[in-house]
């Protein structure tokens, strides 16, 4: 989908791991039809195939699909409004910013998912069995833990907080329609799970 202005948006759905990221990112895809990009998505597949990946290839698999999320929406047209699901709070803030210049972005927007520690802890404790071989196991419970106390949304531009444990879903879709200054009849109507 794309609006009637020549900005280059994004939507960063921001949050640090295990607080639904990747639900919400799916959630706003269905309701305005924006592509999604994703850094587990770029990551995996080549997580797949140097496995086994330890901590610091991860790292390095991770950094170099966040270079190619900016490569991708460099590439794209102007009016193309991307959807990027990713925890941007693991390289510096002045890293995005450089990816966001080079991509050409004029306007960002953050939908941020806070969570308490106890809470990160317990999300992704619940998924370690789900997760891709090569993302940190329990080892990095305690570190999640430290991050949750501190970690903060990029704010590179209007942010909305949501609340991790139940994020209001409609309340999103209806605060970034006012940002992007869409009609609503543009819009398909939110889905009743949403």
């Amino acid at each position: 989908m794309t609006t009637d202005t020549e900005e280059k948006i994004v939507v960063l759905v921001n949050g640090i791991p295990a607080s639904g990221k990747s639900t919400l990112t799916r959630a706003l895809a269905e309701h305005f039809g924006f592509p999604v990009l994703t850094l587990d998505s770029l990551k995996e597949p080549f997580m797949a195939s140097f496995a086994p990946v330890d901590r610091l290839r991860n790292r390095q698999l991770g950094c170099a699909a966040y270079q190619a999320i900016w490569q991708v929406v460099a590439q794209a047209p102007t009016r193309c409004i991307y959807v990027i699901d990713a925890w941007f709070g693991f390289q510096p803030k002045e890293v995005l910013q450089q990816g966001l210049q080079q991509a050409g972005v004029t306007r960002v927007l953050e939908l941020w998912l806070a969570i308490t520690p106890d809470e990160a802890v317990a999300r992704y404790q619940a998924r370690l069995t789900d997760r891709m071989p090569g993302h940190p196991g329990a080892e990095y419970l305690p570190e999640l833990r430290k991050l949750a106390e501190t970690a903060q949304p990029m704010a590179l531009g209007p942010v909305l907080q949501l609340n991790a444990r139940n994020p209001d879903q409609a309340a999103a879709c209806a605060w970034l329609q006012r940002q992007l200054r869409l009609p609503i009849s543009a819009q398909p109507a939110l889905s009743a799970s949403g």
